[in-house]
């Protein structure tokens, strides 16, 4: 299955990670045409803060140990628990079905939207992607390509990699969460806002080759 995940708050005329991502899905699915696509917009469909019911009910698990996802609803204890859980199961659910997972993840405020974060947060449920037995992540085998637009430039060679907290926090959650980090592919398109920012005048054409390398990275792994 890939599920493919929005998270811009841009309309995709707007969103350069909601085009690139588009662009990724319809060549993947031509080449699996049976195989199961799931689309998930994060900004058309919130997902809901944690609550400290959330919380509560996370820390009696862990107590537990190793609780698979389908004995946790036993272990809530009023129904805000057990509302908290009915609002995570079927995200945890949905990305351990996955193969591969698509995000799409502009650069907000050097970081990643809030609306991701929101969906990180929840499917972060303790054990949730644990081997009951094993103790292994479920998660091992799963592919991950992260699409992310950036307005200026974090390259190696641009002086601004420290304020790039975008890359390093989805290396270290997704490499948290067990996906090996071969099995994690992040590509990014720099100087998106080319055409707004006035700083970034002069930098038409290096804007245009970063999206059309992300856009070749971006084909050569769909068609993987």
């Amino acid at each position: 299955m890939l599920l493919h995940i929005d998270s811009s708050a841009d309309a995709p005329a707007d969103s350069v990670t909601r085009r690139l991502t588009a662009d990724f899905a319809r060549a993947w699915r031509a080449r699996h045409p049976a195989a199961e696509y799931r689309h998930r917009d994060l900004a058309a469909t919130a997902v809901p803060p944690l609550t400290g019911a959330y919380t509560t009910l996370g820390r009696r698990v862990e107590r537990a140990g190793p609780v698979p996802p389908a004995k946790v609803s036993a272990l809530a204890e009023n129904p805000a628990e057990a509302r908290e859980w009915e609002l995570t199961l079927p995200l945890v659910t949905e990305l351990a079905a996955a193969r591969t997972v698509l995000l799409g993840v502009p650069m907000y405020n050097f970081s990643v939207p809030a609306a991701l974060k929101a969906w990180i947060d929840r499917v972060t449920f303790p054990g949730a992607f644990l081997h009951p037995d094993s103790g292994e992540s479920l998660l091992a085998d799963t592919r991950v390509v992260a699409v992310m637009a950036r307005g200026g430039a974090y390259g190696p060679d641009t002086g601004q990699a420290a304020r790039d907290f975008q890359t390093p926090y989805l290396r270290a959650w997704w490499g948290r969460l067990g996906v090996r980090p071969e099995h994690l592919h992040p590509v990014a398109a720099e100087l998106t806002r080319v055409d707004v920012l006035p700083f970034l005048a002069g930098r038409e054409a290096a804007a245009a080759a970063s999206l059309d390398r992300a856009r070749a990275a971006l084909s050569a792994l769909a068609a993987a």
